[in-house]
């Protein structure tokens, strides 16, 4: 098939460099266009570029120019991985010039007429973009990808939520440093240490799976009314996202049936055979000390979440360990498997 062309928000900062690295050799996607802040306009991207993750610059998008974040750019589908207060005026002009949105921001999550979208569990709600459509009349769209620890626990949580039901959940994450961005948090304030703090999170935590969860009823999200207790903290990891989770169950189940439905779960990404969809979207380990960040992050190219310590819980029904990568599955690769789906399921021809 033809490639794609896309486009990339952001493209300079550590998300926007796992968008490059991730797409630039994507079966279906061709980046043709890198845009910036102001400051970086104008300069080959090795230029405005500091790399920081893992592996070099491609070569193929050392010598584009970075260009300014507004239309017109030489693509169809943007992904954006805009600072959330900067994201939202930029992504709607860009929808409203007809430019197909894969938004990694948390500006428009929480729209009524946006997707919150995580392809293995509510592809359903893509019903929604012929709703934004017509209301904000633009010939142009936008879905967005959830936060990174909303993401790995509502993936790990959705076969339990199909087979047994969900009542209630408790959360406490242990988030890497990466999800600060770069340069992110200092130093000296996180060796020896732990952030019992990371703005905005526990509240993103608690809110998002509702949305997520929630029944398309019309031309609207009938949202989950599901009680989480959050409990953020930021831990010198430097990539993966590690959830210590207690859960509340609908119907009584053993913990063999727990585990069977883990490793048993697939979903739409995998019977369509997307390129970013991992064989198996959730792992489970049976070790008695995993997943852990530095050793189970990759697994899946980073796109699996790894479960591990499935046990009963004497205050709540089910505790389970839940990891996922944060910049990989919480971030760029979640918001390029939200595009896959949109292609396959017609919303960009």
């Amino acid at each position: 098939m033809e490639k794609i062309p896309v486009g990339i928000l952001g493209a300079t900062g550590m998300v926007g460099q796992w968008f490059v690295r991730l797409l630039a050799d994507h079966p279906w996607f061709e980046i043709t266009a890198l845009a910036a802040s102001a400051r970086s306009a104008g300069k080959t991207y090795a230029e405005a570029t500091t790399w920081v993750i893992p592996g070099e610059p491609p070569e193929a998008v050392r010598e584009m120019t970075v260009e300014r974040c507004e239309p017109p750019l030489p693509c169809r589908l943007v992904f954006s991985a805009l600072p959330g207060a900067e994201a939202g005026p930029i992504e709607e002009e860009f929808a409203a010039a007809g430019y197909v949105v894969s938004s990694n921001a948390r500006s428009h999550r929480y729209d009524p007429d946006v997707p919150l979208l995580i392809p293995e569990v509510n592809p359903d709600h893509l019903g929604l973009i012929q709703v934004q459509r017509r209301r904000r009349r633009w010939p142009g769209f936008i879905v967005t990808c959830a936060n990174c620890s909303t993401a790995q626990l509502v993936l790990a949580l959705e076969p339990l939520r199909r087979a047994f039901g969900l009542k209630a959940i408790s959360v406490v994450t242990m988030q890497a440093l990466s999800g600060a961005g770069y340069p992110g948090v200092p130093g000296l304030s996180i060796l020896d240490n732990v952030i019992p703090y990371i703005p905005g999170e526990e509240e993103k935590v608690e809110r998002e799976p509702n949305k997520i969860w929630g029944v398309l009823r019309g031309d609207d999200i009938a949202e989950a009314k599901l009680a989480i207790s959050a409990h953020c903290h930021r831990v010198a990891t430097r990539d993966g996202h590690l959830e210590a989770v207690s859960v509340a169950l609908e119907r009584e189940a053993t913990r063999e049936e727990l585990i069977g439905v883990l490793e048993d779960f697939r979903s739409l990404p995998q019977k369509l055979g997307l390129p970013s969809a991992p064989a198996r979207p959730i792992v489970v380990r049976k070790e008695p000390d995993r997943p852990q960040p530095r050793l189970d992050r990759e697994e899946g190219g980073g796109m699996s979440v790894v479960v591990g310590r499935v046990r009963e819980c004497p205050v709540l029904d089910w505790k389970l360990e839940i990891l996922g990568h944060n910049t990989v599955r919480g971030a760029a690769g979640g918001a390029i498997l939200n595009a896959e789906l949109l292609l396959a399921q017609g919303f960009l021809s």
